[in-house]
């Protein structure tokens, strides 16, 4: 298999170039599947390419997806997920998590090429393992709310409330910033950090508890 200049090159100089990259990716996805003899599935957006393309974050509609692709899949060989994501809703990814470890009794792999980040370093640490390259990373858990990070939302918020007791001629500009942010959203930022903080301790001990393998000792 060429680096990704190499067959973005290729493609390039075929008659159909959408053509031409769909099957090599059917190609290497296959060829995933005759070394390793598990079902694959590859999760991924074009979020560094086409930021502003709205849906490239995991979402609810991806489960509906995930259902068609597994239909037919042999569930007792496992599944190894390719995952390139910015991340997404909480709840969105435990629906997904939970469908997943439920359709193939918790033997899920994943794979990082690149990025997981944020709900997609969830998604990864819900496997019983991770393989990554050494140019890989995974994100921190950074929730988002609305398209907003839960963390930056609740921090500016208490640089203000800071900032404002200290000088109260800050307010006006203060106001302008935070008046985007109601107590309710506040709030809500709140809980889905609870709540995947929650997630993500949760798999990774149920993960150590299945298999000692996984825990430090």
């Amino acid at each position: 298999m060429g680096s990704w200049g190499e067959i973005l090159s290729e493609a390039e100089s075929s008659s159909d170039p959408i053509g031409y990259l769909d099957e090599k990716r059917k190609k290497i996805l296959s060829s995933i599947n005759d070394y390793t003899g598990r079902n694959v599935i590859s999760y991924y957006s074009g979020w560094l390419t086409k930021p502003s393309v709205g849906g490239l974050d995991i979402n609810d509609s991806d489960k509906n997806a995930f259902m068609q692709a597994v239909y037919r899949m042999d569930k007792s060989k496992g599944l190894d997920l390719i995952l390139h994501t910015p991340g997404g809703g909480v709840a969105a990814t435990e629906s997904i998590v939970e469908y997943l470890h439920a359709i193939f009794n918790g033997d899920i792999r994943a794979i990082v090429p690149q990025l997981a980040m944020s709900a997609g370093t969830m998604i990864a640490l819900s496997c019983q393992s991770v393989v990554m390259g050494k140019h890989s990373n995974l994100g921190p858990v950074d929730p988002q709310y609305r398209g907003v990070s839960c963390y930056d939302a609740l921090e500016e918020f208490e640089t203000a409330k800071k900032e404002v007791a200290e000088n109260l001629s800050s307010l006006g500009l203060w106001h302008v910033i935070i008046s985007k942010y109601t107590p309710t959203f506040l709030i809500s930022c709140k809980h889905a950090i609870e709540w995947s903080e929650k997630f993500t301790t949760d798999w990774i001990n149920y993960n150590q508890k299945i298999d000692p393998k996984n825990s430090k000792n």
